[in-house]
């Protein structure tokens, strides 16, 4: 399938798929866009960079140089997991 077409089908299954105002905004607007989400979601839900890069097909450094800056809310997961790790706590 040529790119063109693909652009058409990716079109006509987001109209079908999302509300008129969803449509109007730039919500999935390419095939991209959803990965992007997902990688941003499996990082911000906590799952190890290096799981994170396997499953998008990046390397470890290559996917925190791009979705580093997507990880956002967790200072206080973390501030308690580096709690837990000095005082010697697996919880």
């Amino acid at each position: 399938m040529g790119a063109s077409t693909y652009s058409r089908v990716w079109e006509e299954a987001r109209g079908l798929a999302l509300t008129p105002h969803q449509v109007a905004s730039p919500l999935a607007g390419r095939p991209y866009d959803l990965r992007h989400a997902a990688v941003s979601l499996w990082l911000n839900a906590g799952v190890p960079a290096t799981e994170v890069a396997d499953r998008a097909g990046h390397s470890v450094d290559v996917l925190l140089k791009v979705y580093a800056k997507c990880i956002d809310g967790q200072e206080a997961t973390v501030n308690q997991r580096i709690e837990d790790a000095l005082r010697g706590s697996d919880q």
